[in-house]
């Protein structure tokens, strides 16, 4: 699978910005995905910056298959660090990319988004949902 953000989709409330990650079959088989990924900011030397994000069961988890070419999507809350976290952040602008694990999977898939992040674990400020069908974007 690839992964991706769709940066320019943002769209923000009351200290959150909301974007809509990606996933596509870059395989010759249909996958199949059911539950939340596992997400995790990193800087450029591979730390994990901050804790992984929390998973908003707010939307019912469901098993999506995805055929050749296909993509998924979740929704990726980002919580400025700055405003909206718990003394003891010690924020960092140093984030490189995010690592994904795609649900049920253990090896890890990459997306670059370079973000505010804490320097180490506590505050929890991203977020995910179960992963959906099709793709996120206003566009498509």
């Amino acid at each position: 699978l690839g992964a991706w953000v769709a940066v320019t989709q943002g769209n923000g409330a009351a200290g959150s910005i909301f974007y809509p990650l990606q996933f596509t079959n870059l395989s010759r088989h249909i996958c199949a995905m059911r539950g939340f990924p596992g997400v995790s900011a990193i800087d450029r030397n591979g730390h994990q910056l901050g804790s992984p994000a929390s998973w908003d069961h707010a939307v019912p988890a469901r098993t999506v298959l995805l055929a050749p070419g296909a993509t998924a999507h979740t929704i990726l809350r980002w919580s400025d660090v700055e405003v909206a976290t718990a003394p003891g952040c010690h924020p960092v602008f140093s984030t490189f990319e995010l690592r994904i694990y795609p649900p049920g999977q253990y090896r890890a898939t990459y997306a670059a988004f370079g973000m505010e992040a804490c320097s180490h674990a506590g505050p929890v400020y991203l977020g995910v949902e179960p992963v959906l069908p099709g793709v996120g974007t206003v566009n498509g």
